[in-house]
């Protein structure tokens, strides 16, 4: 009889212990009913709490999950906050990473020749062109190259007089003196005018020499800056140069120009942002023609002007080119090492600059908060920021993506 009654107790035990068990699991089923209701697509204001058809439209019902907003830890404090000022979003937040980085200004520019080797020949008397030795632009000439013979009426008329003299008047040695230093000034060498005072012939097509050593250049295609294409170079390279045979040309008017092809310069645009960084002397890494050559040098000339219509500072490199292996017009990519800054970086899409202020979006719980901060310099696709924040805050990794660009700028400023 005892186990009998033992044997009932224990079964009493065990269905009282389940009921208790299957109570918190019916109430969670019926909360979760509870929560799971049934709208029309065509009319969400209808809710109902089983599945059927639309009163208003007919359309069969869809099941809707409602989530409490207390479980989202949204209130509807949070919800009415200006939005100007606070944003609710799910957007990636990033932490600012402390680091050293090695602060790296890139920029683009072009070789060019060195005008400094620039060397003018201009006519020293009018006259025809007779016969012009080179033909086309970039030949090479050395010094004392004959470059053409100009017929000139002054020039002869010169020679001339000095003629008349020797021939009639041989005591006269002052004025004598004074027409050959005449012809000597007009541009005569000394060996034509001994030549013509020996012979009293005049020379009625006197010969150009070169008194320089290079390339030379058509004015009009010295006066071509930049970088070219190759298709503008060929062209530059293969036309015939302005000055032809039988054109007359003016006393004092340059014919052409000598450049020294062994020096060149690189013309490297930079942003007005990285010019404070830099100075003189400091060294630049040059990458020409698709980075199938590098060469190393430093910050030579920094100019002191911005020109016309261009927002970059220009700053040049001087280099030798005794191999040839650089040519004018050819594009360089210029990378140059102004120091290291230590401490909180940010990726540049996570701060809007509105002038004067810089803005971060700052997680605050399921918020963005708008947050003034202080930058430094811009070091590729990381700022730097000195103040305003610690390694220990979040903020939103795309910032222009919270903001309303129009009302979000006004209101800060006025702020």
């Amino acid at each position: 009889m005892k186990k009998k009654w033992k044997s009932i107790n224990l079964l009493l035990i065990i269905l009282v212990f389940a009921a208790c068990k299957e109570q918190p699991k019916q109430a969670s089923i019926q909360q979760e009913q509870q929560q799971i209701t049934y709208t029309c697509p065509m009319h969400p204001e209808v809710h109902e709490e089983h599945p059927g058809s639309c009163p208003i439209c007919g359309m069969t019902l869809v099941k809707k999950t409602v989530t409490p907003s207390e479980q989202a830890g949204i209130s509807l404090q949070t919800v009415l906050q200006p939005v100007n000022s606070a944003v609710i979003s799910d957007v990636k937040a990033v932490r600012p990473l402390l680091a050293t980085v090695i602060d790296t200004v890139a920029a683009q520019g072009y070789l060019a020749f060195d005008t400094r080797t620039y060397n003018n020949i201009a006519a020293r008397f009018s006259g025809r062109v007779e016969r012009l030795y080179i033909k086309y632009a970039f030949e090479e000439v050395h010094k004392g190259q004959r470059l053409m013979d100009v017929y000139s009426p002054e020039m002869v008329s010169a020679q001339q007089d000095l003629v008349f003299l020797l021939k009639n008047s041989p005591a006269e040695v002052t004025l004598i003196n004074a027409a050959k230093q005449k012809l000597l000034l007009l541009g005569m060498t000394g060996d034509q005018v001994l030549e013509l005072s020996k012979t009293g012939k005049a020379f009625y097509s006197l010969p150009v020499y070169s008194p320089y050593d290079g390339h030379v250049h058509d004015v009009a295609h010295s006066q071509m800056a930049g970088p070219k294409t190759d298709e503008v170079t060929d062209y530059a390279q293969n036309m015939p140069l302005a000055i032809k045979e039988g054109m007359f040309i003016q006393k004092g008017q340059t014919l052409f120009n000598v450049v020294d092809p062994h020096r060149l310069w690189a013309i490297i645009k930079i942003k007005q942002a990285d010019a404070g960084k830099l100075k003189l002397n400091q060294a630049v890494k040059l990458y020409i023609g698709d980075q199938q050559m590098t060469m190393e040098g430093k910050i030579d000339f920094i100019e002191p002007v911005l020109q016309t219509g261009d927002r970059t500072t220009s700053i040049r490199v001087y280099l030798n080119n005794h191999q040839h292996g650089m040519k004018a017009g050819s594009l360089v990519e210029a990378k140059i090492h102004t120091g290291s800054k230590s401490g909180l970086w940010l990726p540049r899409t996570a701060v809007i600059s509105l002038g004067q202020t810089n803005i971060v979006w700052l997680k605050d719980g399921v918020v963005y908060r708008a947050h003034a901060v202080q930058t430094g310099i811009q070091n590729g696709g990381r700022v730097l920021i000195s103040g305003g924040l610690t390694g220990r805050d979040s903020v939103a990794l795309n910032a222009q993506y919270l903001s309303d660009s129009d009302s979000f700028i006004k209101t800060q400023k006025h702020e």
